[in-house]
Order: C-alpha cells, then structure tokens, then sequence
C-alpha cells in the first residue's frame, strides 16, 4: 500500500507538470514538448518488452514510421485539391494508387495508424518467437527489418514520396494545423494519450500476465517446463508495443507536419532504446522520462553548444550506462531506500514487507 501510494504521487506529479506546462512555455516549446511526449510513447512500449519481458528490439522505428505514413496519407489527400498528391504529379501518376484510395476515409486511417504496426508487429513475433528466437538474433532481425523497410520507403518513391518523405500538411478535418488553438488541443490531446498508455502498461505490470511476462525475462525455460507457452505472450507484448508507436507516429506527424524514411531507420530506432535505458528500463514512469530528459538534453546543448553538443550528449549516455545501470529511475529508488527509515523489530520487518508485497 505504500509503495502503492509512493508511486502515484509520482505519477500525479509528472502528469499535473505537463497539464500546466503551456502556460509557462511559448507555443515553439510546447510544440518541442509535445514531440517528446510522442516519444514518450515509444519509449513506454519499448519498457514494456525490454525492461518487463527482455525482448530487445532495434527496430521500433518501422512501427513508428508505419503509424506516421499512415496519418500523413490522409493528410495529404486532405491537402490536395485534386485528390493526387503533388509528388505523384511530379512523376506523371495521374490516377491514385489503390494503396492510397483507402486513406481516403479518416476512420479506416486512423485505425490503420494502431493495426498496420501491430500487426506487422504480430506477423514477425509469430514467426520468431514461435520458433524461439530471442536474445541477440532477435535484436538482429529487427534490425533487419528496419533496413527493408526503409529501402522499401526509399525505393518506392512514386507511392510514399522518396526520401522526401511526407510533408505539407496545412488542416485535419479541415481545421487549420497551424492555428494555436489545434496546437494547443493536439498538445493536450498527446497528454491524455500518454496518461492512458502508461495507466493500461502500468496495470499490465500488475496483473497476473505481467508477473508471467517478468517470468519470460527471468526464466522462460522455467516458464515452459511448468505448461505456458511464453510465445503467445511474447507476441502480445511485442504487438502492443508496436501499436503504442504507431500512435505516436500519428501524433508526431500532426505535432511536426513531417515524416521521411530517414526518421524510421536504425539511428532512430537505437535512440529509442537508449532514452529506455537513461530512464530505467524496469520502469513505466521512468522509460517516459527518460525520453522527454534525453530529446530535452538533446535539444537544450544542440541550441546552446552547436559546435560540440554531440560530445556532451555521448558522456551522458556513457555516464548512464556506466554508473546508472538502472537508469534514472533505478538511481532515485536507491536514494529513496537508502533515506526511508527501516524497521528494527523482526515482527515489524515481517509486517512491513507484507504490505509492500
């Protein structure tokens, strides 16, 4: 019960800072923020496969390029008065490809945004967990994937743009994307996307399917000696999380109006990871976190040092990894362990970790 309230502060905390952080930032920053907060998202998925199931994808990029090609399909038919994007025209296309007449429809691409990376996602989970493919190799073919998928982008420049990617975007639903109040509402929106993204990973955490997924972690041959088959699991998870960035690919698009192949590569894709691995990987909060600290790092030293912003950023991943094994989140629990007051009584001890269980 106590650590059950502990964590909540901390959770209303980080959510009542984002709530009132447009009043004190100017529109430029809070469109920054709410781009972290996209990221956010991935990073809480990533948590959810690394830091709680051990799976360790390189690859999260293409789920998030996936969700974000996906709303800027339908943005772009929106701001083509013809119906036929302008690239397309460039190239001589006179009739929209099929692929695209689906987009179209806002609801078919707005649920295209969630199922298209899930179940991407879902179709490689089967067929590598399936056949107990984990660890490293599995980081290797996810990895794999991404370059596929980015040649795939680049080499099919007359349906998604080139490497030029996507852009121009000017309303959605005919309102106006660069009007203060859409960028207010999207801001909020971003928020309360992230709230219920993190309450339904957080409640996974705590039921009886987020103590079988530390269980994969942990001991999967184990798991599979007592009658579960962790591959089921394992693709949920691993789904989920691809549904998780492929709604914040959504969002980044409205929040930047751009994506290109470049942004769903294999840099991004391990950046991903590391913003998991400053925050705390076994951590919801903390994988959040780590996101909005590191782009807010990121983008505080590019602006402040241009010269040298790289070589700052590269020693505080290497402080991290080297002293923070558990990330930010791990280091605050310690402190907070280390100060908490302990119980001296043997009956009092056993009482105390009785409510903590």
């Amino acid at each position: 019960m106590i650590k059950k309230y502990s964590q909540g502060t901390y959770y209303g905390l980080f959510f009542v800072l984002l709530i009132v952080a447009p009043f004190f930032l100017s529109d430029f920053r809070m469109g920054l923020l709410a781009k972290f907060l996209c990221f956010a998202m991935i990073a809480v998925g990533i948590s959810l496969i690394w830091g709680y199931t051990g799976i360790l994808s390189l690859g999260h990029g293409v789920f998030f390029g996936l969700g974000a090609y996906c709303m800027a399909m339908y943005l772009k038919l929106e701001a083509s008065p013809n119906g036929i994007p302008d690239f397309m025209e460039w190239n001589g296309i006179s009739e929209l490809p099929f692929i695209w007449t689906v987009f179209q429809n806002p609801i078919i691409a707005l649920l295209a945004v969630i199922f298209v990376p899930f179940g991407l996602a879902w179709i490689i989970g089967y067929f590598t967990f399936k056949n107990r493919i984990k660890g490293v190799f599995f980081s290797l073919i996810s990895q794999a994937v991404v370059v596929v998928a980015v040649t795939l982008f680049i080499g099919s420049q007359h349906i998604t743009g080139g490497t030029s990617g996507l852009t121009n975007f000017f309303t959605i639903f005919q309102v106006p994307l660069a009007d203060s109040g859409t960028k207010q509402f999207l801001y909020y929106l971003t928020v309360l996307l992230l709230a219920a993204i993190m309450f339904f990973s957080l409640l996974i955490t705590k039921t009886r399917f987020g103590r079988l997924l530390i269980a994969i972690r942990d001991g999967e041959n184990r798991l599979r000696f007592l009658g579960y088959n962790p591959a089921i699991f394992k693709v949920f998870v691993y789904s989920l999380s691809a549904a998780f960035a492929g709604v914040a690919g959504a969002l980044f698009v409205l929040q930047v109006g751009i994506i290109t192949p470049e942004m769903m590569g294999i840099i991004p894709s391990i950046e991903m990871v590391l913003w998991v691995a400053i925050g705390g990987r076994h951590s919801i909060l903390g994988a959040a976190m780590g996101a909005i600290l590191t782009n807010s790092a990121k983008s505080f030293l590019s602006e402040s040092y241009p010269e040298i912003w790289t070589i700052f950023l590269g020693a505080l991943f290497l402080i991290v990894v080297l002293y923070l094994p558990d990330g930010l989140a791990g280091f605050v629990e310690k402190i907070k362990n280390r100060f908490s007051p302990k119980v001296k009584e043997g009956g009092d001890q056993h009482e105390a970790n009785t409510l903590v269980s």
